[in-house]
């Protein structure tokens, strides 16, 4: 791999204005179908295979009026003290405000309190549901303008008024988060090569694949339904790969440069070596992604595998763009000698310390991440509500009135349907489960069952008497579905809190398979490329570690409540059932890109003659500054979603910046290289049959060493013999 890369970046080189022309040229033709095919994004999403989804479609089917599928707000209205709704004026302003919301085109139906009984007992506080054509997350702007304009009405009257439901959810737009990354990572560019030219070239290369990246993925909506998160996740994982990947490569030809090579022979040993690293790391990454689809999750799919193909481009544009661009900018790179000494002496200090104290490094590195871990074993999932929201928020102050007013079930209904599948009447199976469902422990009340036009399904509402998040309302759940149907009936449970809980269970069950399938194909990836047993395995034990002590900080913040006033953390609760999954996917690919870094470059070492631990000591001490620069653009453009008011990006933004933080400057930087002083020369070892087996993919370049520096387009001796 290593000498067929090598040609291509001399090539690339070479043919500069070709390549750039070529890329260019695909990214404008990209940008305008885009343009010209992108059609709209949703938010809502299903979860095929469980009972609530199943039974949501069956509503949607048999009580097609009552749009099951679209999104819901929920507007209460509470009196002032020493008086109540049923005072004459109130009753006007309430069903003024219902009349203003029955007005927009969006909604399909405005239930009336007082014709629901929808009125608390002591009558101060009313609860009126809105249903919506379309789903969660595609409500307009103006259907949500129209919530509160009519709340303003109820206000107006001296009532208070408070909305809540899915339907307030913001649709995911772009945030400034990419360009503090940006900034970040142009900031740290310039002082890891001391040269703006240097650093502009992984930026440049970095905008034009996630340009590509995300043009394709708006033009795929003209013909699929996909996410609005769909490029948010491209965006994000684009640009800190691509950032990476041009780092390690422009990095290695600085060296070479510094080396005293020719710009081109610098450029092509820069593919050849780096660009090796580069092909690796990118295929882990697009596994991890890929892999998404485990989780059975349509919209975990969708969002995985666009953002695998976007770091494939970028991987694509760093072995051929990024060496055209090199041909530009010729010995302009050249490195100040002093400087590039420099570069590498704090890693070498560093990798000096770990390997004279292998294991006392290893020990104190493990209990800590180990000691991290600890609060993990209580880590709880859930989906995020209008509990969970900022006190501050219309939603949250919504749910709390619900709360006061009627009970925390009445915030999360439960909805049974009855189905006796064409076979007669639901009328009187909706009865019995009716009367077998109101004496159950954990039920406040059971609505009267409701048949649809053709009398064959009946719907049933439950109240739970606990709130939707508790462990309580969930047991209620299974209870229901345990209990025997009528004789020729079917019996399941639907609504937003049966979701939720059928969601974080399914995810709960992928978790395991993922986690399995990702990292058995990484550790089969990674054998190969470093012909070793011990170095795929050792970077898979050290990302669980990394892993479970992530998810102990997350649990410790947002479950327990630890560091939550600084970190802005107004509300504690389960963590979001999509987080783990997502997690998994995205740090074990990050992880796998610095362990590919590092690794790559003590192997090279070792395979050019160097004694085990000085391959260690100078691997690390090349490779601690491309890492540590890539560690820091990560967690800086991470860490700027913590300051967000939404609950689940504060908690990703989090999650994510620890987590890389902990795997490159913990695991990667002490537990793995004080795991290789440890081991010697038997950490490279593999069996011989394996080794008569696996193809020789050379990506340490161990066939582009000991050859002169040279100024034609002749390929090195050892390449002519190979």
């Amino acid at each position: 791999m290593a000498a067929l890369l090598y040609r291509l970046g001399r090539f690339c080189f070479r043919r500069r204005w070709t390549i750039t022309a070529l890329w260019v040229a695909l990214l404008i033709a990209v940008g305008v179908g885009g343009a010209a095919l992108s059609g709209p994004t949703s938010n809502s999403f299903t979860i095929p295979g469980t009972q609530a989804q199943k039974a949501m479609d069956l509503m949607e089917q048999r009580f097609p009026d009552t749009h099951a599928g679209g999104a819901t707000a929920v507007v209460v209205f509470a009196a002032p003290d020493g008086r109540t709704l049923n005072d004459p004026d109130a009753t006007a302003a309430v069903r003024q405000s219902l009349d203003r919301l029955r007005r927009d085109a969006e909604v399909a139906d405005v239930l009336d309190p007082f014709d629901a009984m929808a009125v608390s007992p002591d009558g101060r506080y009313a609860l009126a549901q809105v249903t919506y054509k379309v789903p969660m997350g595609d409500i307009p702007k103006g259907a949500r303008a129209t919530l509160e304009s009519a709340a303003s009405i109820g206000r107006s009257a001296g009532l208070t008024v408070e909305s809540g439901g899915d339907a307030l959810q913001e649709p995911s737009a772009s945030s400034t988060g990419e360009i503090i990354g940006l900034a970040v990572a142009a900031l740290v560019l310039v002082i890891t090569f001391g040269s703006v030219l240097a650093a502009g070239l992984p930026l440049v290369s970095a905008l034009i694949g996630v340009g590509i990246g995300v043009s394709a993925i708006t033009a795929t909506t003209g013909f699929v339904d996909l996410s609005s998160n769909t490029s948010v996740l491209a965006t994000m994982l684009g640009l800190a790969v691509a950032i990476d990947y041009a780092l390690l490569i422009v990095s290695r030809h600085r060296e070479e440069l510094a080396a005293g090579r020719s710009a081109q022979e610098a450029a092509g040993l820069a593919v050849g070596t780096a660009g090796s690293a580069v092909v690796f790391a990118g295929l882990t990454v697009v596994i991890a992604l890929a892999g998404l689809s485990v989780a059975g999750l349509p919209i975990l799919t969708q969002m995985g595998l666009a953002a695998a193909a976007t770091v494939a481009v970028a991987v694509l544009i760093a072995l051929t763009l990024l060496p055209a661009c090199l041909g530009f900018a010729g010995q302009r790179l050249q490195p100040r000698r002093r400087a590039h000494s420099l570069d590498t002496s704090a890693g070498r200090r560093w990798a000096g310390l770990v390997t004279r104290r292998p294991l006392t490094v290893l020990l104190t590195a493990a209990v800590a991440l180990a000691a991290l871990a600890i609060p993990a074993l209580d880590l709880r999932l859930g989906m995020p509500d209008d509990g969970s929201a900022a006190p501050a928020t219309t939603q949250r102050k919504a749910y709390d009135l619900v709360t006061k007013g009627f009970g925390p079930g009445h915030n999360g209904p439960l909805l049974v349907v009855v189905d006796t599948k064409g076979t007669g009447s639901a009328e009187g199976p909706g009865r019995r489960t009716a009367e077998r469902l109101a004496p159950l422990s954990g039920v406040a009340a059971v609505t009267p069952a409701v048949l649809n036009q053709a009398g064959d399904t009946a719907l049933l509402t439950v109240i739970p008497s606990t709130a939707p998040d508790s462990t309580a309302t969930g047991r209620l759940v299974s209870t229901i579905r345990d209990l025997p149907a009528p004789a020729g009936a079917t019996v399941s449970v639907t609504g937003r809190t049966a979701i939720n809980l059928d969601m974080s269970t399914k995810l709960g069950k992928a978790l395991v398979p993922y986690l399995t399938l990702i990292v058995v194909l990484a550790f089969l990836l990674l054998v190969l490329a470093f012909r070793s047993i011990l170095v795929p395995l050792k970077a898979a034990l050290g990302f669980l570690l990394t892993l479970g002590a992530t998810f102990g900080a997350v649990v410790a913040v947002f479950q327990w409540g630890w560091l939550s006033t600084a970190l802005g953390v107004q509300t504690t609760g389960p963590i979001v059932s999509v987080m783990p999954v997502f997690l998994v996917g995205v740090l074990f690919g990050l992880a796998m890109d610095y362990q590919v870094f590092l690794a790559t470059r003590v192997r090279e070492e070792f395979v050019h003659g160097a004694s085990p631990t000085q391959a260690v000591v100078a691997g690390v001490g090349h490779g601690a500054r491309v890492v540590t620069a890539a560690a820091i653009i990560m967690i800086s453009v991470f860490a700027g979603f913590v300051p967000s008011t939404d609950p689940m990006i504060k908690m990703m933004g989090f999650a994510l910046a620890v987590g890389v933080a902990l795997d490159a400057f913990v695991v990667r930087m002490a537990v793995i290289p004080a795991l290789l002083a440890l081991l010697g020369r038997s950490a490279w070892w593999l069996p011989r049959w394996i080794d008569r087996v696996l193809p020789d993919v050379d990506i340490e370049g161990a066939r582009l060493v000991t050859h002169a520096p040279e100024a034609t387009d002749a390929p090195p001796a050892e390449l002519v013999r190979n």
